[in-house]
């Protein structure tokens, strides 16, 4: 990544970490991902499009930038997964601890495992609102267990989660699904009632985690697994905001940028989309 700056290159005075009211955390990670290489260059490529971003949200009528964001330097371990897993782990545990609330940009969805793991520790009863074209349920895939397919696995053991867009899964995942918690997206189409029914299921603290691949590729194409049928912008958004407004969200991720050099209207989407996160979080 380059070097760092701040979060849509907002001033000095917003970006210091003991003034700033949320933490990003870039992890530019592809060690596991089987099919579109790239994601390790998705954090540089979302901030590079915050920069040219518009900062009063207004929808909230607020500037989020104003309660302050800190972009700490890139979680850069990749030995491993595992050892990719434990430094995202004590990178996250060290910012909660402080009293920050904490988000992450990635990177395949792998780095969302340690991210999990430490909002846990502080919230035992936490739910996992997963918003996602694929399961990610294996228990362990090509060796480890902090595969990118494996993202969602020890969530699915520890506590509540609940699956939004799901519609690509491998028949070994049927046994950790939580068929009452799933929500195909071929399902949402035919339900007027579905964000209502999400909600009704979070319960608890909520940590939320989007691959971007949950998202239709007809408006976010640059995913490293795109699949048709995915998810829409803004009743995406209706249902995040509503996730906002009515529980109690601790933390949050956004994964699986893969950026196509040709093309950067799916930078900018991500970009949006954890600015918009940001609006409904402070507000």
């Amino acid at each position: 990544m380059n070097e760092k700056t701040t979060f849509g290159g907002i001033p000095e005075q917003f970006a210091q970490l003991e003034s700033s009211s949320v933490v990003c955390i870039p992890v530019p990670y592809d060690g596991t991902s089987t099919w579109g290489k790239g994601a390790d260059k998705g954090p540089e490529a979302l901030l590079e499009a915050a920069e040219n971003m518009e900062l009063f949200d207004i929808e909230t009528g607020t500037e989020p930038y104003k309660s302050g964001i800190y972009l700490t330097d890139p979680v850069t371990e990749s030995k491993s997964a595992e050892t990719m897993t434990e430094a995202v782990y004590e990178t996250t545990l060290k910012y909660l601890n402080k009293g920050k609330r904490v988000s992450l940009i990635g990177g395949e969805h792998s780095v969302s495992i340690g991210a999990m793991r430490a909002h846990r520790e502080k919230h035992p009863n936490m739910t996992v609102l997963q918003l996602d074209a694929h399961a990610d349920l294996r228990a362990s895939y090509e060796g480890s267990t902090c595969n990118h397919a494996c993202a969602l696995h020890e969530a699915s053991k520890n506590g509540p989660l609940i699956q939004v867009g799901i519609r690509s899964m491998d028949i070994s995942e049927e046994v950790h699904m939580n068929r009452d918690n799933a929500f195909f997206a071929h399902e949402l189409i035919n339900d007027p009632n579905w964000v209502q029914e999400v909600l009704a299921r979070l319960h608890g603290p909520v940590y939320i985690t989007i691959d971007l691949d949950a998202f239709d590729p007809a408006i976010l194409p640059a995913t490293g697994t795109p699949e048709p049928g995915g998810l829409m912008w803004y009743p995406t958004l209706n249902m995040l905001a509503e996730v906002f407004r009515q529980k109690q969200v601790v933390g949050f991720d956004i994964v699986e940028l893969c950026p196509n050099p040709y093309s950067k209207p799916s930078n900018f989407i991500a970009a949006k989309l954890y600015y918009k996160l940001l609006a409904y979080w402070i507000k």
